[in-house]
């Protein structure tokens, strides 16, 4: 009798323990979310009080505090916000729709149709308010390819993996071959946008691109159940009457426009994506639809976090935050390929 009530119990209250640490770390991500966004209204060339930024942010106090907040720090630390934001939720979708811990919007080629895009319209000459619209264009772009050369195999994991790779070499050598015949004045801006930068962000691009993220946040997760469906593999999946196929073309361009906007915003940041998912499966267990709102509170505070290091820590000016990504990108993956590898060596012995 006393076993049966435990047996019944417990899955409950295993379920009540991630909820109240998803919980905690969702206040506790905020916290971190509101100290940093705090320091980076507060420091730089004109320091200020936390009091004084508050104020010039909603345009009282002095007018040059007010520019400087508002028109300089402020969409910058919100871009990042976005940015990371969308980042953390697309790799969270993108590594469970693959079931691959090392997917990410790099493997689908999404950054390198959001680089070529830029890169195109930097070459054109065009204003610099039209660059985060065709970064936007080029992402959905890869995807579009990714769909055309899938769709025959019924958008089968390993296929989209390799052709994501194939596509997004493909883009990134167009964007190579742009840049080198490009003038001088234009290959260190376009160079500094291909590595990842929230730098020189206006209200006009933070509001549009954090909008329809929102859109595509709560699109993502309304579709988080088919997601969990496809866990049980196609298979089973199909055997409870999904469309395997249609699902993860929903999936997929859910993931890529998070990803895109993303990369309107702040160029095609790595690591972010492919990191927050396994912090967030690290601290809370197995993936539920609070996991992935999780996610993209992670990724936010990640991405303002090296903004800042860029800003104040590092003594090389207009070092764009991809660099700082990218330089903790390497041993992350380093650490992914030896825990990958390990069950295999214990395994063997």
């Amino acid at each position: 009798m006393t076993a049966a009530v435990l047996s019944v119990r417990t899955p409950s209250s295993s379920r009540a323990r991630v909820r109240r640490r998803v919980l905690v770390l969702a206040v506790s991500g905020l916290a971190a979310l509101f100290v940093l966004l705090t320091v980076s209204l507060t420091t730089g060339d004109v320091p200020m009080s936390a009091g004084t930024a508050l104020r010039a942010l909603v345009g009282l106090g002095d007018p040059g505090d007010v520019l400087v907040v508002q028109q300089f720090r402020a969409p910058r630390s919100v871009a990042a916000i976005v940015a990371g934001g969308g980042l953390g939720a697309a790799g969270c979708v993108l590594q469970r729709l693959f079931r691959n811990p090392l997917a990410s919007p790099d493997v689908m080629g999404v950054t390198g149709g959001a680089s070529l895009g830029a890169v195109a319209l930097i070459a054109a000459g065009a204003s610099q308010l039209l660059i985060p619209i065709g970064a936007l264009g080029g992402g959905l772009l890869a995807a579009l390819l990714l769909g055309v050369f899938t769709w025959g195999s019924g958008l089968a994991v390993t296929r989209l993996v390799l052709t994501g790779l194939a596509v997004q070499a493909g883009l990134a050598a167009a964007v190579n071959l742009l840049i080198v015949r490009f003038p001088a004045e234009l290959a260190g801006s376009a160079l500094q946008w291909t590595t990842g930068s929230v730098y020189g962000r206006t209200w006009t691009e933070v509001w549009g691109a954090g909008g329809a993220m929102v859109l595509a946040l709560a699109a993502a997760l309304v579709m988080h159940r088919r997601l969990a469906v496809l866990d049980l593999g196609d298979d089973s999946a199909g055997a409870l009457g999904l469309d395997t196929s249609a699902a993860r073309l929903h999936l997929l361009v859910v993931a890529v426009v998070l990803a895109s906007l993303a990369a309107a915003l702040a160029g095609p940041v790595t690591f972010v994506a492919l990191a927050v998912p396994h912090i967030v499966r690290f601290v809370t267990g197995p993936p539920t639809a609070a996991s992935l709102t999780l996610a993209a509170l992670t990724g936010a505070v990640l991405l303002l976090a090296s903004d800042l290091v860029v800003q104040h820590l590092l003594p090389i000016e207009g070092l764009p935050v991809g660099a700082v990504t990218a330089t903790l990108g390497a041993p992350w993956l380093l650490v992914l390929m030896f825990r990958q590898a390990s069950p295999v060596r214990r395994n063997s012995a």
